[in-house]
Order: C-alpha cells, then structure tokens, then sequence
C-alpha cells in the first residue's frame, strides 16, 4: 500500500471494489472509513450508468480489486473507456503488480515483453492461442489457475518449445514463491506435486537462436572471410546465428590457420 493510495482511499467519496467484505478488511487496517459500493464482472453493466452520473454531479469516487491493479484481468478497464469517453478526468494511484514483479524476478529478458493474460481454460483452444504467440520476440507473461498450472506448462513445452521459465506464486504477499526452470521440468514438478495454492504468473523467455551445425557455421565463416576482414565476419555471423562473438573469432583463426597449412 504506498501513500498516495491511502491519501485517494481517505480523500474520495466513496471506493468501487470486487469485494466488500475483502476491502474492508484493508481499509480497517489503515483506519478508513470511505463508504464501499461493489463492482464486479456480475453487476459491471448494470451499475455502470449510475457511476458515470456520479461521476457527472463532481462525486469522486476510487476503484480497487482484490489483488494486483485494477483493469488487468477484471472488469474496471470497461469503466475507465465510458469515462474517458465522456471527457471526465480519470488517473492510476499504481500499486503492487504481479506481472511486472514477475517479470523483474525471472532472470528472464525484461527489454521486450508482451502480456497475455489467461489462457483459454480447454488444451484444444489453449494450444491454438500459444501457436500465435510462438513466434514473438519477446518475453511471454500469463495468469494461469493453479488446477490447470501442470497440464498448461506441458502444452507451453509442445507448442513454444522447452523453453527457459519462471512460476510466480502469491507475488506480492507474505507467501511469495518464485520457481524457475525449462517448461518441461516446470511440467514435471507441478504434475508431481499438484495444483499449488494462490495466484499463478507463468513468465516465459523468448524463442531461443537454433543451434548451427559446427559445419555449417565453418562453411559460413569461409564466405564471410573471402569477402570481408575477420572482425566483420565475425560480427556479421554472430548477428546471423546470435552465438558469442569470441567463440566465432577463436574458430575463425582456426580456420584461416587451416587454409594457411601446406
């Protein structure tokens, strides 16, 4: 909870929430007394019309979910388009992120990364989804149920490929967990071990270089060296292949040391 949170808590009129029963418990800890009103996926467009007209006679009202920030994964994101298209003033009092904080904590690649929510529930449609993320360049962030976490990581695995992985559990909270491994093993664990309790966050790392062949990276180096001096070529290669630039350079002295011999 960061001070700026609880200065909108206290300041508002009254606080939207998934539950009241759940805010309440967070509000009493901070000695908060800001009526509560419910919005939830159950009641959103009914209650909806009424918030904008509240919105309209100046009342100043805050919105929080359960867990993480609020528009990711529930309903609140349709609240702030009605009120952005009604040219009322709305902004973010950000708070904890399980995405982000899951991101930060994999060692995985934090420069490119794309969000994905969940995943459909049955593995025919969950396959289907992953296809269409196999070939992005980035780092893969998903929300995943903990019942469907092993069966999941095995269609990741198949699909993405074993790649390099983190399980985030509880991010934020007094339990948190952090699990990394290659998909397949994830797989293996949670299968083993069953569904975990709390929040799920899956972080999956982008898709890795293909491996070259040893002949097919020399043929490629003597090419590159017939045309061009030794540290191109081997900058050139190691763009092309994403393999270290010290190892092309030890190889490529091997082999113009070959080409040398008599």
């Amino acid at each position: 909870m960061t001070l700026r949170a609880l200065w909108v808590l206290r300041g508002v009129d009254r606080i939207l929430c998934e539950d009241t029963r759940v805010t309440a418990k967070l509000l009493a800890r901070y000695g908060i007394d800001t009526p509560l009103d419910p919005y939830h996926d159950h009641n959103a467009d009914r209650v909806r019309p009424a918030i904008l007209e509240s919105l309209r006679r100046g009342e100043r009202l805050a919105l929080v979910s359960d867990a993480g920030t609020p528009l990711v994964s529930d309903p609140g994101y349709k609240l702030v388009r009605a009120t952005i298209a009604e040219d009322l003033p709305v902004t973010a009092a950000p708070g904890p992120s399980a995405a982000l904080t899951a991101l930060t904590l994999s060692g995985l690649p934090p420069d490119v990364f794309l969000f994905a929510g969940f995943l459909p529930p049955r593995s025919a449609a969950r396959r289907r989804a992953l296809t269409e993320w196999r070939g992005v360049a980035a780092t893969l962030i998903f929300f995943e149920g903990p019942s469907r976490l092993a069966a999941t990581l095995a269609d990741m695995a198949e699909i993405l490929g074993d790649r390099a992985a983190a399980i985030a559990r509880e991010l934020t909270k007094r339990h948190e967990e952090m699990r990394r491994d290659r998909l397949s093993a994830l797989a293996d664990h949670y299968r083993g071990a069953g569904p975990p309790r709390g929040e799920v966050v899956i972080v999956v790392g982008p898709p890795e270089p293909e491996k070259t062949a040893d002949a097919d990276i020399d043929e490629r180096l003597r090419t590159l060296l017939a045309h061009a001096s030794l540290r191109d070529a081997v900058a050139q290669l190691a763009a092309e292949t994403g393999l270290g630039r010290r190892a092309l350079y030890e190889r490529a002295l091997a082999l113009q040391s070959e080409d040398e011999e008599p």
